[in-house]
């Protein structure tokens, strides 16, 4: 017989979702066998597996070790050697890192390394996270940036902080401002909205200003910072966060994304890249506003997060507009 005492990171989930975490390679339907038979139970009472888990509850598996090993399979996670994470911010709870292009957010192939991989080793190797704790909980992140943008990228360490950031994602509680240059000089600051449809087979997405039925209502406001030499550095206050959002609805208000070669103006693109060598847009999530909260995101109320631009974001701002 094996007792596992519910912590605060595998509680407020149902006791079925938490049996599939805990013992990954095991099928739905054992887990309910074992559960009808009392092979498994909950503070000694027979379940259905639809109960909420809380902080202190007593889960019992009658079962062989060697079955529940088996079940149980791989959970560690291999080092990784040059973790080169930029933490902007960090407290018991959250992570905020700045992403640099190139990188994904989250794994898209088995063997990539992610800002999610990068996380988990930074917290394992300081102590922070255990591999036994992985079984059940795994620290993620809570936004995602394209590959070839970089900037802040939000994480939590414990389950309640993923939930409470993630909601002030949701109900955009939290402002979120990013910078990039753009085609054409833009003199005055805009709201702009209208509906976006994604073609999962191209990646791509498309914007127009009539309502279909997989349509996603988008808005957007955009303030000039610097306009000059037929270029201007923007910034973008991303109201509704949808995919290539920003990067589509300026290409379609006649102000495409430098380097971006999908929504952007492709002459444009290579005279950059002839120049400066330059492989991604110049798209930047620069700042986060949190409003003034409490739990888990206390130490975040009211403050404002920055992510510093690229080097070589920076160098193309001088020499285009003298930023």
């Amino acid at each position: 017989m094996r007792e596992i005492i519910i912590s605060e990171n595998e509680a407020n989930q149902r006791f079925d979702k938490f049996l599939a975490k805990y013992m990954n390679q095991a099928p739905k339907s054992f887990f309910y066998k074992m559960m009808r038979k009392k092979n498994i139970t909950l503070n000694g009472k027979k379940v259905t597996g639809s109960e909420k888990l809380s902080i202190g509850d007593s889960v019992k598996l009658f079962l062989a070790e060697e079955t529940i090993e088996k079940f149980i399979g791989e959970t560690k996670i291999d080092v990784v050697k040059d973790n080169n994470l930029d933490i902007v911010y960090e407290d018991n709870y959250v992570l905020i890192v700045n992403k640099p292009v190139g990188m994904l957010s989250q794994k898209a192939e088995k063997n990539d390394i992610s800002v999610v991989e990068l996380i988990i080793d930074y917290l394992l190797k300081s102590g922070q996270l255990q591999n036994e704790e992985l079984r059940t909980f795994k620290p993620g992140v809570c936004n995602r940036l394209d590959r070839n943008t970089s900037g802040l990228v939000t994480a939590g360490k414990s389950l309640s902080a993923l939930q409470e950031l993630s909601l002030a994602f949701k109900e955009r509680t939290m402002k979120k401002y990013y910078r990039c240059l753009v085609k054409g000089e833009v003199k005055e600051a805009a709201y702009i909205n209208g509906y976006l449809i994604k073609d999962e087979k191209k990646n791509q997405v498309i914007i127009t200003d009539k309502p279909t039925p997989l349509a996603s209502r988008i808005e957007t406001e955009y303030n000039p910072i610097i306009s000059r030499n037929g270029y201007t550095l923007l910034e973008v206050h991303l109201i509704t966060g949808k995919t290539h959002q920003i990067r589509a609805h300026l290409a379609s208000a006649g102000h495409p994304i430098i380097g971006d070669y999908k929504y952007g103006d492709r002459r444009t693109n290579d005279r950059f890249k002839d120049k400066y060598q330059l492989k991604s847009q110049i798209l930047h999530a620069y700042r986060l506003e949190f409003p003034e909260t409490n739990g888990d995101l206390s130490g975040l109320s009211g403050k404002t997060v920055y992510a510093k631009l690229p080097d070589l974001f920076k160098k193309i701002i001088e020499e285009s507009v003298g930023g």
